[in-house]
């Protein structure tokens, strides 16, 4: 079954159902969020990003690691497992969520909400297969996970046309993508087979 009947099935269930969707930076995962908002109009489907654990730009250069922003390390890991459990088991209240914004490269807290009457989530993010660090305890929360499988070379033009339109340089983008990002998609990839299912583009 495809993603889509993966969510119609979950949402006749009598639980809150947790779908990860993984891919390297670029490969389209932000895309398919779109896509599933058109097609579950409402308050039954919500999202929740993972970029919104990103931290901050002053925390980052503090610890020395601004230049890797993205790698599994400048995310409050931890922080968001102890939210997918407090999505996944409490479905009496409003859980508000923070939301990444590329344009000034910051989280913004509480500024989505899960409501109560949301029954599908989907979780999107580049590292909710890593078994390293504080993200172990991810995997274990997802019902299903879906990684995202798109040739490289598409990829890597998507991802430096990314940076250019937020600012950067064609050859900054260049040498952001062919260094850190890819270092990440490195450790992302590894992840592949661990998912549920794997959605070729």
């Amino acid at each position: 079954m495809s993603i889509f009947e993966d969510i119609e099935s979950a949402l006749k269930a009598d639980k809150r159902t947790l779908l990860g969707i993984i891919g390297e930076p670029g490969a389209g995962k932000s895309t398919l969020v779109e896509q599933i908002k058109e097609k579950f109009p409402g308050n039954s489907v919500a999202v929740l990003p993972m970029d919104g654990f990103h931290l901050s730009n002053k925390v980052l250069i503090e610890r020395g690691i601004r230049n890797i922003k993205g790698a599994p390390q400048t995310f409050d890991a931890l922080g968001f497992v102890a939210l997918l459990e407090r999505v996944k088991e409490n479905l009496e209240e409003d859980i508000y969520i923070p939301v990444f914004h590329r344009e000034i490269e910051e989280s913004i807290a509480n500024e989505a909400v899960i409501t109560s009457e949301v029954r599908v989530v989907i979780v999107e993010g580049n590292y909710l297969l890593f078994p390293e660090m504080g993200w172990v305890g991810v995997r274990e929360l997802l019902d299903m996970s879906y990684y995202i499988d798109l040739p490289q070379e598409i990829r890597i033009e998507r991802l430096i046309s990314r940076h250019k339109k937020y600012g950067k340089t064609s050859q900054e983008a260049h040498d952001w993508v062919m260094g850190s990002d890819e270092a990440n998609a490195r450790l992302i990839r590894a992840t592949k087979e661990l998912a549920s299912k794997v959605i070729k583009i």
